[in-house]
């Protein structure tokens, strides 16, 4: 797993899935830029950190000018920002949908919207896109969720066809992980965790390294040639 002299772009990398990714990128040789939204993490060896708000879209092209500017390409994009905010569709309120319809779907939008050309003109790049087993499968309590992640999907296929259609060398797929011991999963309740874990095959929730090492595997060489496919990392679980 060699990533020597690529550049990799990991939005959503102060904690959990994005954190462990942008450090295994740096541990096998990427330069990699992380970015933070509502607070800086500790300090990181060999990880640069740059705010960016994946809503906003001058935020998203000032991120992207900087890099450009500084590294002249972009190798690897890796769309992991998001949040939830769930309830029951009779409770949901408008605000709880479009908020996460903003960040989890427009925000990956946002990003490969800049990133895509960029690696079109460079005829090499690879775009993972982080989607969910809610996004496949649905969840009672997370319809706002499961929209944005299945737009995830949908969006990846689509840049997929579009990215490479005059023969470029650009791949974009997408992860789809299971319950990962995240801190989205702080406030559930253990009882409920357990209860998920037993819906796996494997008996377990997934650690972050673990979605993070799927994530490295499509952004490499290795993958070479994959493009449009969906990785469920889930330990055999159906919701």
């Amino acid at each position: 797993m060699d990533f020597c002299g690529k550049i990799a772009l990991v939005t959503g990398a102060s904690r959990g899935i994005g954190k462990e990714t942008a450090i295994l990128l740096e541990k096998y040789g990427a330069t990699v830029i992380g970015t933070y939204y509502k607070e800086l993490p500790g300090e990181i060896t060999g990880i640069v950190y740059q705010y960016l708000n994946v809503v906003d879209q001058k935020s998203c092209e000032t991120i992207i000018t900087t890099i450009i500017e500084k590294y002249k390409k972009i190798d690897i994009l890796v769309n992991n920002a998001g949040i939830t905010a769930d309830a029951m569709t009779k409770y949901m309120t408008e605000e709880e949908f479009d908020q996460v319809i903003e960040v989890n779907l427009k925000g990956t939008w946002n990003m490969t919207k800049l990133v895509g050309p960029i690696m079109m003109q460079q005829k090499t790049g690879s775009i993972v896109n982080v989607s969910s087993i809610v996004g496949e499968y649905g969840n009672i309590g997370q319809v706002n969720y499961a929209a944005s992640k299945a737009g995830i999907i949908g969006m990846s296929k689509s840049w997929a066809k579009e990215f490479s259609r005059k023969g470029e060398n650009v791949r974009v797929n997408v992860v789809a992980p299971g319950y990962t011991m995240t801190d989205m999963l702080k406030t559930v309740p253990s009882d409920l965790l357990e209860e998920f874990a037993c819906q796996t095959m494997l008996k377990r929730l997934a650690e972050p390294q673990e979605i993070a090492n799927a994530i490295l595997f499509l952004a490499s060489d290795f993958a070479s040639y994959i493009t449009g496919t969906v990785l469920d990392v889930n330990g055999g679980m159906r919701l």
